[in-house]
């Protein structure tokens, strides 16, 4: 065997280890992925495993949302993957809602953003229900029975009482994050001031 057999098998050696550890390496886009996503949610497959701890307080359960909101949206530039991610997280971590997501300040009006739920209004002017006191003041609404609310937009019968929380980028609001749930009177101060805090982490990054 020559110079040249001895160097062909030497790059295909390489070549080979090259494919072996792009297989046993999984990829992501994100720059917090794996090694700054917290330690209870492990990247699994291709896809992230965020778990609430069992039994937390809710102050525990919106300090761990917001840390993990923080981690999978980080490096990230596009907004509405980001949005898409954190509505999905707020499904997960926050018991009792129907509806959760974004409507996204666009031209004078809150336009539909990602969300989980059933299919929603796209359209919401700033003179008419909770999402639209919340972008018009810049101020949280937290309405325990929204049949009682004037001007109140109807998008899931379902819904008893609803939280929103303006997000807010250089003075001015750019989004809304809207949560509904089917049971009267399930949002506390609590959860106010835990959305209100999830919604300061990401505004540079919606």
């Amino acid at each position: 065997r020559d110079d040249d057999d001895e160097q062909a098998d030497e790059d295909l050696a390489q070549k080979s280890h090259a494919r072996e550890s792009r297989r046993q390496t999984p990829s992501c886009h994100l720059t917090a992925c794996p090694h700054s996503i917290p330690p209870r949610a492990p990247y699994i497959g291709g896809m992230y495993a965020f778990v609430p701890n069992a039994g937390a307080s809710t102050a525990e359960i919106h300090a761990e949302l917001r840390a993990a909101a923080v981690a999978i949206t980080d490096g990230e530039p596009d907004g509405i993957a980001n949005m898409a991610n954190v509505a999905a997280l707020l499904a997960e971590f926050l018991p009792d809602l129907n509806w959760a997501g974004f409507y996204r300040m666009v031209e004078g009006e809150l336009v539909l953003g990602p969300f989980i739920g059933k299919p929603a209004c796209i359209r919401i002017p700033l003179d008419r229900g909770v999402c639209g006191a919340a972008a018009r003041s810049g101020t949280t609404q937290r309405v325990e029975d929204v049949h009682a609310f004037p001007g109140h937009i109807a998008c899931d019968a379902a819904s008893r009482s609803e939280l929103v929380v303006p997000v807010i980028r250089g003075g001015a609001v750019i989004a809304v994050i809207d949560l509904d749930s089917p049971l009267p009177g399930r949002f506390s101060a609590e959860d106010a001031a835990g959305i209100e805090a999830l919604a300061e982490a990401i505004a540079e990054r919606i």
